[in-house]
């Protein structure tokens, strides 16, 4: 039996399926990864400054050069990709338990995704948030102010440094969501994870915690992860043909 056949044969039966996603499944929707052979980090190390939260706040030069790579960002003119569309249809008889996502760009909930199904690990980029006084809005109203020529903008309330709505490093994950993710594996038969390397924690620590507790894991991602020895299949293929394949 093939791995295409099997995985199928697997979310066909499962009542209950977990999904976990990383930045590999919106490359398609043209937003690149981080850690793959051509991602941000990869090729710029000292870009990974922008996301940590003692540099974006001390440093103006890291905060401005983080505004020009949301000045850049191709987010906001990103649109869903067949394979995000494809998980929309889990939700369907009550079988998709959570959708976990490690990606701030909002694309499950545009492909239309319950955003109460969706839990966002690590926040969402779509929108800011003062450090001060913790005002909030569209962060497209921030990114507008940087490409008219405001290299830092600041908080129209009270000039306070403005930020996405996404957790940094040096930042815990919020342990509500931690819990809502755990909560997600554990009423699941299937964990289906796609497009991550699974080298960030806890998220990775997942799919070890689905093993132990008899789900089968099923990999989708371009690169090997140091987990797929846990996974009943692997595959290799791109996300955008393989998830549309796998739950039709």
């Amino acid at each position: 039996m093939d791995h295409l056949t099997e995985s199928r044969g697997l979310l066909r039966r499962a009542e209950r399926v977990a999904v976990l996603t990383g930045a590999g499944i919106s490359t398609a929707s043209g937003i690149g990864d981080f850690r793959g052979p051509q991602g941000r980090w990869t090729l710029d190390p000292d870009a990974e400054k922008v996301s940590t939260l003692s540099w974006y706040l001390n440093d103006p030069a890291v905060r401005a050069k983080a505004w020009r790579f949301r000045a850049e960002s191709p987010v906001y003119d990103a649109r869903p990709n067949p394979a995000h569309v494809a998980l929309v249809g889990l939700e369907r008889g009550a079988r998709l338990t959570g959708l976990v996502t490690q990606n701030t760009d909002g694309l499950h909930q545009l492909a239309g995704s319950n955003p109460e199904l969706v839990i966002e690990l690590h926040g969402n980029s779509r929108t800011w948030r003062c450090e001060s006084c913790r005002a909030t809005g569209p962060m497209i109203e921030m990114v507008n102010r940087v490409r008219g020529g405001d290299p830092d903008p600041r908080c129209p309330f009270d000039g306070g440094i403005v930020r996405a709505t996404t957790v940094l490093f040096e930042e815990g994950l919020d342990p509500t969501t931690i819990d809502a993710a755990v909560a997600s594996v554990d009423d699941a038969e299937v964990l289906l994870v796609i497009g991550t390397s699974l080298t960030v924690h806890p998220a990775a620590g997942l799919v070890p915690y689905a093993y132990r507790r008899g789900a089968a894991v099923i990999i989708v991602n371009g690169e090997p992860t140091d987990y797929d020895r846990l996974a009943r299949c692997v595959h290799r293929q791109p996300i955008v043909d393989v998830v549309p394949a796998l739950l039709a």
